[in-house]
């Protein structure tokens, strides 16, 4: 399926695409292309039926404090692997 912007920069979805998708949609930017993402009307809902009960008894403070740590961790990893490829490409 194509579609095309119209003079204002707008993209229209078929009523078919609408029902089955939603009306809003995150747009993800990459290098050679868009993504249009499904935002689930009700996104909490969402999160819990995926996840079910696993974070159950933990603290919105204990959840911001660890993926704070994994973000950190995920940097950290970054920052040896970008510095282990300047090293291979150096020699």
């Amino acid at each position: 399926m194509s579609v095309e912007t119209d003079s204002h920069g707008r993209l229209y979805l078929s009523s078919k695409l609408r029902r089955k998708y939603g009306e809003k949609f995150h747009v993800v930017e990459y290098e050679d292309r868009i993504e249009l993402i499904p935002i689930d009307e009700d996104p909490l809902r969402a999160v819990r039926d995926e996840i079910g009960d696993a974070l159950e008894g933990t603290s919105r403070e204990e959840l911001r404090e660890e993926a704070l740590r994994r973000a950190k961790q995920e940097v950290e990893d970054d920052i040896e692997r970008a510095k282990r490829e300047a090293e291979d490409t150096a020699e």
